[in-house]
């Protein structure tokens, strides 16, 4: 028996199977997502680290001794952003461990016999007296029996401890995922990269080839502008504890500096610092340092940071400022990087419409 050759489907069959085909892979897609939700912040982040980094593996790949070796380069390249996140942190560990003796002796005291009202209250300009009434009221007498330190006790502190564990437990878990996700996309190395590009210019043409490697370019240069205005500010303000005789000034001055690599996070510390000297009775000290703190990050976060940004990625300062701003109000850390790569491609979508 002689089979007749398969009937070709019609036009609108064919459309019909298109439209299906379409959303089935949609659906996947979803669900994909959907069931790897939790991972997707340590393959954001870890997307991000190897966006900026990939100038530093191609230029690593060249040298002749690490030619053909993925694997140590990626295990390089891993190991220096896991030391570059947890030095810090265990550096301030180890200081913070030196002065808990200390800390618990003044805490138990305070337990016991309250906290004295400082000198520098009686000298303010305005409003000593109601300061030190609430001092004498809530802070002067034994902290066990203070009105402001009741809510401290009981349920809340241990409904605060759950949540803290909770959350460091959590971000430990994302950044373990972030470095192996990092490793693995170190050690495909050019063959993810040229897949990317290929799967680009196949589902969006050369158009968006170019956009994803703007959008690229955006999150490098975004990267590159927090770290160096961050460092910047932290050196600028180093120098400031230490002229004001802010102890531990080099400590101080890398949580500033990280602290600065987000935006209008520094004054959180200066501020901090400029307290314990105004609580030392040193006015002219704590003014001064909260000027100075205040200029530096004007001009680092309206002038030299969108700069720095805007001239890597060709957008202009308000769009770097929104995206910075606006990405980290709606995504969050990650939205740092993630708003200006949009801004950009909101620039580009621009252009090519209105030429």
């Amino acid at each position: 028996m002689i089979q007749r050759p398969p009937v070709p489907n019609s036009a609108s069959e064919q459309k019909i199977q298109r439209a299906a085909s379409a959303v089935l892979f949609a659906t996947l897609v979803l669900l994909a997502l959907w069931i790897v939700r939790e991972f997707l912040p340590a393959v954001a982040w870890a997307s991000v680290f190897a966006i900026v980094l990939w100038p530093a593996y191609q230029a690593i790949e060249r040298r002749a001794w690490f030619r053909g070796r993925k694997t140590l380069i990626a295990s390089l390249l891993t190991l220096a952003i896991g030391l570059l996140v947890l030095l810090p942190i265990a550096v301030t560990a180890i200081r913070a461990g030196g002065e808990a003796h200390e800390l618990y002796l003044w805490l138990r005291d305070a337990q016991q016999n309250g906290v004295p009202v400082p000198d520098f209250v009686a000298r303010l300009p305005v409003g000593s007296r109601q300061v030190s009434d609430w001092w004498q009221a809530n802070l002067a007498q034994p902290l066990k029996a203070s009105p402001a330190m009741k809510s401290l006790h009981g349920d809340t502190m241990v409904s605060f401890g759950r949540h803290f564990g909770a959350q460091a437990a959590h971000a430990t878990m994302t950044f373990a995922f972030m470095l192996i996700t990092l490793f693995v996309i170190f050690q495909a190395g050019p063959r993810l990269s040229a897949t990317v590009m290929r799967g680009a210019l196949r589902a969006f043409g050369a158009d968006g080839a170019q956009l994803l490697s703007r959008m690229a370019a955006a999150v490098r240069g975004t990267v590159i502008g927090l770290v160096v205005v961050g460092l910047g500010e932290g050196v600028l303000l180093t120098a400031a504890y230490i002229a004001t005789g802010v102890p531990h000034a080099a400590l101080l001055g890398a949580v500033t500096a990280i602290a600065a690599m987000l935006p209008f996070c520094a004054p959180v510390v200066f501020c901090g610092a400029a307290l314990w000297l105004l609580i030392q009775g040193s006015f002219v000290g704590a003014a001064a340092l909260v000027v100075w703190g205040f200029v530096v990050v004007f001009v680092a976060e309206h002038f030299v940071r969108p700069v720095l940004i805007g001239n890597s990625t060709r957008l202009p300062f308000l769009l770097v400022l929104f995206g910075i701003l606006g990405g980290a109000t709606t995504f969050g850390l990650i939205g740092i990087f993630i708003g200006p790569a949009l801004m950009t491609v909101l620039m580009v979508l621009w252009v090519n419409w209105a030429q």
